[in-house]
């Protein structure tokens, strides 16, 4: 039900942005090129396929003469998203996008985490926050995980580093059953994933967080996080770029069966290791 009103008033959001646009006599184009976006996406905008990021927000406000009406709009609609600002729009992004290339170097990639993985996690990061605030948290990162199991589920390819696999998160009893949810998933057919062995030496992305996101009808781009931030790239080069450099990062990760048996062989280490304490 909350995820229904977020949609409609998202959708009121285009609906006023379409009315103003057409009151100010401009054309998708000619007010996407104002603000620097295409106008396929002011168009994307306005059916609520697409949220835009706050400084287009701002730069719309500007060119429309609206007094901040589309800022302060933004800001209470991602305020009840339910994810860190700078990440809501990646959240987006990933359930419009037809193939996700994912690279973590430290932890399980959000869209394959447990619910007892994210809960150890986030508590970790957020030692004193109630139980009710990191429930919320943990359900809206297993929200994101249903477009794995979808029909319409985009093409999804992860490389993860093996001290993914080593850094145990919560307990061993935790850590068995996230690889083998990665495990089940690779054995359904739904995901792909690739393990950088520490053999490998060093690698591309070291010790960075990157996703590329595919899209049927919008270029693509490229999400990377630092600490309580996180950075959108769509500039043809750079995302050229870093396709690129995810290509090497696949060649020095272990074959899909020998990342798989390694998966199993770890969580199997985990089993026997909870089942002694």
């Amino acid at each position: 039900m909350a995820s229904t009103r977020r949609n409609a008033a998202w959708e009121y959001f285009g609906e006023e942005l379409k009315r103003r646009r057409e009151d100010a006599g401009l054309t998708q184009a000619e007010l996407g090129h104002r603000v620097f976006v295409s106008g396929g996406y002011i168009g994307q905008f306005e059916q609520a396929f697409r949220k835009p990021q706050l400084d287009v927000a701002q730069r719309i406000d500007d060119v429309l003469q609206t007094g901040g009406f589309f800022e302060r709009t933004w800001r209470k609609l991602i305020r009840e998203q339910g994810f860190a600002s700078y990440f809501e729009h990646v959240a987006d992004l990933e359930r419009l996008a037809t193939k996700i290339c994912d690279f973590e170097p430290a932890i399980v990639p959000g869209l394959l985490q447990t619910t007892a993985y994210a809960r150890a996690l986030m508590r970790t990061g957020n030692p004193l926050a109630t139980d009710e605030f990191l429930e919320e948290k943990v359900r809206f990162r297993s929200d994101r995980g249903l477009i794995l199991k979808d029909a319409t589920r985009p093409l999804y390819w992860t490389v993860m580093h093996e001290s993914v696999l080593r850094v145990v998160v919560g307990n061993p009893a935790v850590m068995a059953d996230q690889l083998d949810h990665i495990t089940r998933m690779v054995r359904e057919h739904k995901i792909l994933v690739q393990v950088v062995p520490f053999s490998a030496g060093s690698y591309p992305f070291m010790g960075k967080m990157v996703k590329l996101l595919e899209f049927e009808d919008a270029p693509p781009t490229v999400y990377t996080e630092g600490v309580r931030s996180g950075t959108l790239l769509d500039d043809p080069a750079v995302v050229k770029h870093v396709r690129e450099d995810y290509d090497l990062l696949r060649a020095v990760g272990l074959p899909p069966e020998a990342s798989l048996a390694l998966i199993e062989s770890a969580a199997e280490d985990y089993r026997r290791c909870a089942s002694t304490t």
